[in-house]
């Protein structure tokens, strides 16, 4: 189940398509935080550096729809530190084991 889904249909020219596509890459080239204007309101999102994106075209039936999605976690972002704190812990739990001898070198031979 989503916890969060909203959906606006209307008709645009072309330039109003520009216009809400301008929108929206100035607000992901921002701070991490995106406003968009909906008419009635207005939507702020949190958005991360990183994203997965997809782009779907489907031509039939007299129409072109294009699609451009972007997905992103919810959950807080691990940072470079804390990614290196985590291995440094890891490094620490490590047990040592005593080194084998060798088997060549000064053994008898036959």
């Amino acid at each position: 189940m989503k916890d969060l889904k909203f959906e606006q249909k209307s008709s645009l020219s072309r330039v109003e398509a520009a216009d809400r596509l301008d929108a929206l890459a100035a607000a992901l080239r921002g701070a991490g935080e995106a406003e968009l204007d909906l008419g009635p309101g207005t939507l702020s999102l949190r958005v991360p550096d990183d994203l997965r994106s997809e782009m779907e075209v489907e031509v039939g039936d007299g129409e072109v729809e294009l699609e451009i999605e972007f997905k992103w976690s919810t959950a807080p972002a691990r940072t470079a530190s804390s990614r290196a704190s985590a291995g440094t812990a890891k490094d620490t739990r490590r047990k040592s084991v005593p080194a084998k001898p060798g088997r060549g070198g000064r053994g008898k031979s036959g």
